[in-house]
């Protein structure tokens, strides 16, 4: 786990991107409404679970920075009885100060009067622009003073993209029990009849293992299906002679998980479906294997578009040249999402790609990434060979990036074709 230690360096890193003589405040996550008086399950604001460790809502972290030094204040909701009893115990400001590396801690209730407090003087306020406007009236009106406003979450997201020992330590953990999942689902789909009866599988495997959250909601999708790439209703027939394109990761501890598989329903790849698989699988690969610091993402798209090109026109579903057809972006139709992205407490982690210039950002030792290429063939597309038509298949695993090249993180899961026809047929 993170300790506080770790948290209270983060802040320390975020301290310093700071102006002098300003304030910065972030705000933990606003419970969502799912229907009258029901809410969806809390999940806390990553930048501000990255900063200070908080799990609860009405919260807030303030870091109010001067010529040479800074300070941190936590706000945490109130004990109160009446609503613990329905909502559950809150840690409270008594405890919240012996738990958390911070030179104070209030009531939330106190934030608006502190914040005109604190940013007496002052000259810049830092915080989320993609709060809600109410958040941010409240935010402006307590610090009315100052008029110089920017953006928090960029200085977050940038140290965000790097992580630590303990993160790497978690995300592993994320996939060993998302490894579990897949392994699972390649040993129950032959047995069951709806998409929605293998991702209950695979869901079931998280939570016993302490995975409460889906890092995303599970793509279970069986035939054609796979050709639609947001596709969450899961609510088909498993189709016996298809292939099933299970995209699916959970949440630990906050960190997430992302592995997409493909895999035959019926336990045994065709013919056809083996010569998509296989292209598809070289193709992955071939851009793990590029992968090492101050490598371009930009480059990995484009070799894998071009990879793929190849695959295609070798296969018959392009005619023509691979050069003239990567120009026209003919690929683009069967190929057309990115490489991959970054990952860590978001499955697609709020990092940037470019820096304040526009200029990308090249990987670097202790980035995190998915690698994901895929195929995409609609059961109604008469251009492409008869066989092929019908059959979406992508293979995705997440990548750290080393100082000397990367570590694939996730390559216990298994994805070759032998290896799935076994898994297949083996007992539970």
């Amino acid at each position: 786990m993170i300790s506080q230690k770790e948290y209270k360096r983060r802040r320390l890193n975020v301290a310093k991107t700071l102006k002098a003589n300003s304030v910065a405040v972030l705000l933990s996550a606003t419970p969502k409404t799912r229907s009258n008086d029901t809410e969806y399950p809390y999940r806390q604001n990553s930048n501000f679970y990255y900063l200070s460790g908080f799990k609860e809502d009405n919260a807030a972290l303030v870091i109010v920075r001067e010529l040479r030094t800074y300070k941190v204040y936590l706000f945490v909701a109130k004990k109160d009885e009446a609503v613990e009893l329905w909502t559950g115990k809150r840690v409270g400001a008594k405890k919240a100060k012996e738990q958390f590396l911070v030179d104070d801690v209030y009531e939330y209730q106190e934030l608006e009067a502190k914040l005109k407090e604190f940013s007496e003087g002052k000259n810049q306020l830092y915080y989320d622009f993609s709060l809600e406007s109410s958040e941010v009236d409240v935010l402006k009106k307590a610090t009315k003073n100052v008029t110089t406003h920017s953006d928090i979450s960029t200085s977050v997201q940038l140290l965000r993209a790097i992580k630590s020992e303990a993160e790497i330590a978690i995300i592993k953990k994320a996939l060993s029990i998302t490894q579990e999942a897949h392994h699972t689902a390649m040993q129950k789909a032959k047995s069951l009849h709806y998409e929605y009866e293998l991702q209950a599988e695979i869901e079931y495997v998280f939570k016993k293992s302490g995975a409460y959250s889906d890092a995303y909601t599970s793509i279970v999708a069986s035939a054609n299906a796979a050709n639609t790439l947001h596709y969450v209703s899961n609510t088909q027939a498993l189709q016996k002679e298809s292939l099933i394109l299970i995209d699916a990761g959970c949440e630990y501890a906050y960190y997430a998980s992302d592995i997409t598989r493909t895999i035959p329903a019926s336990g045994k790849f065709t013919e056809a479906q083996k010569e998509l698989y296989e292209m598809v699988l070289s193709v992955e690969k071939k851009i793990i294997k590029m992968i090492e610091p101050n490598m371009l993402r930009s480059e990995l798209q484009k070799k894998s578009e071009e990879l793929l090109c190849e695959g295609m026109v070798r296969l018959g579903i392009l005619k023509g040249s691979v050069k003239k057809l990567l120009k026209e972006k003919a690929h683009k139709k069967y190929y057309p999402h990115g490489i991959g992205h970054w990952m860590g407490l978001d499955v697609h982690d709020e990092c940037p790609y470019k820096d304040a210039k526009g200029k990308e950002i090249p990987l670097k030792a202790g980035m995190v990434m998915t690698i994901e290429p895929g195929i995409y063939l609609d059961a109604a597309d008469e251009k492409i060979p008869k066989k092929y038509r019908g059959i979406g298949i992508r293979i995705e695993d997440d990548i750290l990036v080393t100082k000397n090249g990367y570590e694939n993180l996730s390559e216990g899961i298994i994805k070759e074709v032998a290896q799935i026809e076994q898994m297949s047929h083996s007992s539970l």
